[in-house]
């Protein structure tokens, strides 16, 4: 038992000498040093630092930490634990810059699948003609190579689709930035004005019956149905297209206006993307009455096509339609006519303008500034004293 507290004293002597050791900072030669004996071995160590007040306070918290792992068992005898770790050199790649087309060909793809299929062929389109003129130039263009591109398409393209094509641009390099791929939007400030269009003259009423007669006693008469309803309603074409009989009120008073299907055949919404109810007459309520199939379902379509697919209206526009005004004898104006026709028509018999806007799904100023010289009820300005 004495024997035993004698072994003890002595090991609480050595480990009291051993907490007593100090781990010394010494400068050699400009360079700091640490300097000390631990189990019977003494240490001389560099640490590669020069000698500076930030870096003794360095070189001390290093010292303070060897004597703690010392203490606690821990100490590193190849004193690589301690060295300082030198900060490791990054490998930077250089990655080239995105060209013009690229950025485009990003941009096309981010939009794909929110877009139909003939706004795809208007990015195509467009990704040609700016491979075309800017070849592998960067995207971070100036608003100088940006107007360059403009005059380059007046060569090649009508003021209203490069007008339209400077609105996809636009769109493009505000994605852009905002996505941190350029740094700014060269089309931002550009304006580009088109010149006036005249609209197509309307339909008479003599030129409608025509066209419906040619429907019904010719060739085509499976979309004379269609036809008479574009007339009736002035709706556009893709939503007439689109309609299915859910969409009819069953006492035909009323159609909900709120879906469309595009010349690719999608469905999609309104071309506003509003919807609106269009009051029907009893013109139009008896129409849609009697062509209404008794074995109806809530999806079919009002009017599909021979093959109870969707129309094709590319398809109805080139073979139908001109085949059927040239029987009518009457001067060819697209389908889309049928609604300048309805709106004209409203308008020369007095329907309130704003009214005819709700029904029509128009912007009312776009209406006023598209049918000023047909609109009768012009607002009359009161003398106020």
């Amino acid at each position: 038992m004495v024997l035993y507290l004698a072994e003890a004293l002595k090991s609480g002597r050595e480990l009291a000498e051993d907490f007593n050791k100090q781990v010394r900072v010494i400068c050699d030669r400009g360079r700091l040093m640490l300097r000390f004996t631990t189990g019977g071995r003494r240490y001389r160590f560099y640490l590669r630092l020069p000698d500076s007040k930030q870096n003794r306070r360095l070189a001390e918290a290093k010292a303070t930490q060897i004597e703690w792992d010392i203490r606690s068992n821990n100490f590193d005898p190849t004193l690589e634990k301690y060295q300082p770790q030198l900060k490791k050199e990054v490998t930077v790649i250089a990655i080239p810059p995105r060209s013009v087309t690229q950025l485009f060909q990003e941009f096309s793809e981010h939009k794909a699948k929110a877009v139909d299929r003939r706004t795809l062929e208007k990015y195509r389109a467009l990704e040609s003609r700016l491979s075309q003129f800017f070849g592998d130039h960067v995207a971070e263009l100036g608003e100088a190579a940006a107007l360059k591109f403009i005059e380059f398409l007046k060569d090649h393209q009508q003021p209203r689709t490069i007008k339209d094509r400077l609105s996809i641009l636009n769109a493009c390099w505000q994605w852009a930035c905002k996505a941190g791929k350029v740094s700014h939007n060269p089309w931002k400030e550009i304006c580009f004005k088109t010149p006036p269009k005249q609209q197509p003259r309307p339909f008479t009423r003599a030129e409608i019956l025509a066209i419906l007669e040619a429907f019904k006693t010719g060739s085509y008469s499976h979309y004379a149905n269609y036809v008479e309803f574009l007339f009736l309603t002035g709706t556009r074409t893709a939503e007439a297209i689109g309609l299915r009989w859910r969409h009819v009120a069953d006492d035909f008073s009323s159609i909900w206006i709120g879906e469309s299907i595009t010349r690719g055949g999608k469905q999609k919404s309104t071309k506003t993307n509003r919807d609106r109810v269009f009051p029907c007459n009893t013109r139009l309520a008896q129409f849609l009455e009697a062509i209404k199939p008794a074995t109806a379902q809530a999806d079919d379509l009002v009017f599909p096509a021979p093959n109870g697919n969707p129309i094709s209206d590319n398809n109805f526009c080139k073979r139908a339609w001109a085949k059927s005004l040239e029987v009518a004898g009457v001067p060819y104006r697209k389908p889309y006519n049928t609604r300048h026709t309805f709106i004209s028509h409203c308008l020369a018999g007095g329907m309130n303008p704003v009214e005819l806007a709700a029904v029509t799904g128009h912007d009312v100023q776009t209406l006023y500034r598209s049918y000023a010289g047909v609109v009768s009820s012009r607002p009359k300005i009161p003398t106020i004293f």
